[in-house]
């Protein structure tokens, strides 16, 4: 398959290249570009990628990776140095994988008031 991306011009005004590229997209390919795992679209060279990923409890969807409980659970033990520890962890293992987009839940623990947690 011929992709699109060995043929780059660097010269060439991405603007353009762009353009003209979107310009042979049907509306079906263009909103499947917009989502996170992006088909291939063969006849023009585009490649299939999937560019999602998050780290609330640990670094999902980038294969081999430490998972930890999810965040309310967490949150139960009251241990401020320990979810410092976890996200230090989990920060690690993100920049040894790479650097690209990334979603973090919130810093501040969550804790339930009514229920008798401490804000």
């Amino acid at each position: 398959m011929r992709t699109l991306f060995r043929e780059v011009n660097i010269m060439e005004d991405f603007k353009e290249r762009a353009k003209e590229l979107v310009s042979k997209m049907t509306l079906a390919e263009k909103i499947a570009q917009m989502q996170h795992d992006a088909p291939a679209i063969e006849r023009l060279g585009i490649p299939a990628y999937n560019w999602w990923n998050e780290a609330l409890h640990g670094v999902a969807r980038s294969g081999t990776a430490t998972v930890f409980p999810q965040a309310i659970a967490m949150a139960a033990s009251f241990n401020e140095d320990l979810m410092y520890k976890v996200a230090e962890d989990i920060s690690n293992e993100v920049r040894a994988k790479y650097n690209g987009y990334k979603s973090f839940g919130s810093t501040k623990i969550y804790q339930d008031l009514p229920a008798g947690r401490r804000t």
